[in-house]
């Protein structure tokens, strides 16, 4: 009997693949990449056109004579690597080491693990694409040119360990910038004006929009009293009733970016947790009557498409469940954005039968509440539109126009599945039955101070949202970017936010001062286009590298001749050493920062940051609740006497007891009721909403 190899990256996909290859096929995972440049030196002869040197990467030895072996046994050798640049890369370099010809019919690829997906990738095997193995080899090239070539710039003059990347260095400078917006936002005060109108018992609140026609401006106090005063003189009258009919549709389903961004803001998901636990989803999961199975689409694309299979599938499932009033008349296409790779699928589920409350207890919680989000969007994706009656209000006071918008839910098509608020929304308020010319009396009228605000910090939600739309990196490269810039400490997070350490201030002045292409958005934006050139044949990638690195060779020379040495003054604590009564200082470790003796090398002592609630330990009654992190970065609460005493809590423990059974209570958060004080007596029941809860426990 004849036998085939499938060698795909990892052994859960090797897992699921084989359950649908059956006999005659051995499936083996490479682990990843087998092949890339020597980490001990800059492995690309520039002299010699750019000429890569790669070497197989240390450990993967024995994996790789076994993947020989099986080569050797097997009549047909199947590379089954992802979909995409890197995919492509991994199978170019097995070819190699396997001995195999790469212009044979030996790739295969498939968007989704399905056992039709899987078998019909067979049906389709084809050569290894050249273009697309040199788009990422360029690539790596161009990132490993500017990461040896520039960090060692940062070593010998800022600090050591230091890193420079293509999209890691104009990654900070936006970070940075912002940050300097902050800090030189001058705030202006403004006032608007909202009025309380009764129709009956009914209260309608409208806000002031216009005077003679013009957009009302508000800076002072003094000129809203005066208003008041005309108003409070004058009586509301309605000026315009407009009732209509508004479609509101379903968003597309999910490419990479926005699925880092919908999971960061209602799962509170880091981008790179999103990814991983996307990777498993893809991979092949253990459900319950179904054997391991690839739940989700291939997860890195920028491509909205959907399979013409998928969208029948869909149609039914939807028509089957919700009825046939549903599903749109015709099935919903999305534009996808220039240069996206169109040759993937969205991120949707691979079979929409295997509902979130099919495989919830085949998954952990962290997978279900993902799994659940992309199915939902895609299903959503293909419904119906909501149907909303809207009502727009004008009322005149003199010269003063308010303004109150409502609407109901006339159908509510894909939002019984999954609603989302659009920028574009007003703010809605119940408004009953009027006529026009109708006086409306008047309950209270509000002035309302407030005081411009700087732009927001980046969240990892919405810098994705930026590198996208800026055309900085690739699906691929969002997640790593954002850890690369915090495991450097150049990015530090307050809750949700992103900013700038003072590390990363002075790295970034220092790229901007000498590199200034490395950290400019256009120039990179320019880089990934031309990436896409190469592998649509249009342009060959040693000539991308050359014109890349000649004028990089210029700065770099000229920095090095030029860069003076930086010192970073550690920021001294008022904490003395216990050990030899020096000052600590404030440095930044991996886990955060911590406390080190200014004395060192002589004295080593070093200690965690700490801070003392002002709340007793509820076990011992003596030692002092402490905040402290955990090796992961999470926070937790525990006694001052510890190991003596071994109280330790997820959440934090607050002063005021229980009401009802004056036992104790902890400061919890959840989205649906924000942050409240529950009592730890198991049945008593007590919930106290905190006012003015912050975003993010």
């Amino acid at each position: 009997m004849s036998q085939k190899l499938v060698i795909v990256e990892s052994p859960a996909k090797a897992k699921t693949i084989k359950k649908y290859l059956g006999a005659g096929y051995t499936v083996e995972a490479s682990m990843g990449h087998i092949r890339d440049l020597p980490k001990s030196q800059l492995g690309v002869n520039v002299e010699d056109n750019f000429e890569p040197k790669y070497i197989t990467i240390r450990g993967k030895g024995d994996l790789l004579a076994k993947l020989r072996k099986e080569a050797k046994k097997a009549d047909k050798v199947y590379l089954a690597t992802d979909p995409d640049r890197e995919g492509e890369a991994i199978s170019f370099h097995l070819a190699q080491i396997l001995k195999l010809n790469p212009e044979e019919n030996i790739r295969i690829e498939f968007n989704e693990i399905t056992k039709d997906a899987v078998k019909k990738s067979i049906k389709n095997a084809r050569p290894i694409n050249q273009k697309v193995f040199d788009a990422q080899q360029a690539r790596r090239v161009v990132d490993r040119l500017v990461g040896y070539e520039i960090s060692p710039i940062l070593w010998r003059n800022v600090k050591w360990g230091l890193s420079a990347g293509r999209v890691q260095s104009v990654a900070l400078k936006l970070i940075c910038d912002r940050e300097k917006e902050i800090e030189k936002f001058v705030s202006k005060e403004y006032w608007s004006i909202e009025a309380d109108l009764l129709k009956g018992k009914k209260t309608i609140r409208t806000k002031l929009a216009q005077y003679k026609n013009k957009k009302v401006e508000i800076e002072t106090e003094k000129e809203a009293q005066k208003i008041e005063k005309d108003l409070k003189s004058g009586s509301f009258v309605v000026s315009s009733i407009k009732k209509s009919t508004k479609l509101k549709n379903p968003l597309a389903p999910f490419i990479t970016s926005t699925l880092q961004q919908e999971a960061s803001k209602r799962l509170n998901y880091q981008t790179r947790r999103t990814m991983s636990i996307a990777q498993k989803l893809y991979e092949g999961m253990e459900v319950k009557g179904h054997g391991s199975v690839g739940l989700i689409t291939y997860m890195r694309t920028d491509s909205t498409r959907v399979s013409d299979e998928a969208q029948t599938a869909a149609k039914e499932f939807i028509e089957t469940n919700f009825g046939k009033s549903y599903y749109p008349s015709t099935p919903r296409v999305y534009k996808g954005k220039k240069n996206a790779q169109d040759a993937h699928e969205a991120i949707r589920p691979s079979n929409v039968q295997l509902t979130p409350e099919l495989v919830k207890d085949s998954l952990k919680s962290e997978e279900y509440k993902l799994y659940k989000l992309i199915w939902e969007r895609f299903v959503a994706s293909q419904m119906a539109s909501c149907k909303l009656n809207t009502i727009s209000l004008e009322v005149l006071n003199g010269d003063y126009k308010f303004r109150a918008s409502g609407s109901s839910v006339a159908f509510d098509g894909f939002m019984k599945l999954y609603d989302y608020q659009s920028e574009e929304e007003e703010e809605n308020t119940a408004i009953p039955e009027l006529e026009e010319n109708e006086v409306l009396d008047s309950r209270e009228i509000k002035l309302n101070q407030h005081f411009t605000q700087p732009p927001a910090r980046y969240t990892e939600a919405s810098f994705v949202k930026t590198l996208e739309e800026l055309g900085i990196g690739r699906p691929s490269t969002y997640a790593p970017t954002i850890s690369t810039l915090l495991n450097r400490l150049y990015v530090e997070r307050d809750k949700k936010s992103l900013l700038p350490t003072d590390l990363g201030k002075i790295v970034n002045d220092l790229m901007s001062s000498y590199f200034k292409d490395i950290v400019d958005v256009e120039f990179t934006a320019d880089m990934e286009s031309r990436l896409d050139l190469i592998e649509e044949g249009k342009e060959t990638w040693k000539e991308v590298v050359g014109s890349f690195y000649a004028p990089l060779k210029k700065d770099i020379d000229h920095a090095e001749s030029t860069v003076s040495k930086i010192t970073i003054e550690d920021e001294i604590s008022d904490e003395l050493c216990d050990k030899c009564g020096k000052h600590f200082v404030i440095k930044n470790g991996r886990f955060g920062k911590f406390l080190a003796c200014s004395g060192y090398p002589d004295c080593k002592n070093t200690k965690a940051i700490v801070e003392k609630l002002d709340v007793k330990c509820p076990t011992c009654h003596e030692g002092d609740v402490l905040q402290r992190k955990s090796r992961k970065g999470k926070k937790f609460f525990g006694c001052s006497r510890y190991p003596e005493c071994n109280y330790v809590s997820w959440y934090e423990p607050v002063k005021e007891s229980c009401p009802q059974c004056n036992g104790l209570l902890y400061k919890k958060y959840s989205k649906k009721d924000g942050t409240y004080l529950d009592c730890a007596t198991e049945g008593c029941g007590y919930k106290k909403k905190v006012e003015k809860a912050s975003e993010e426990e």
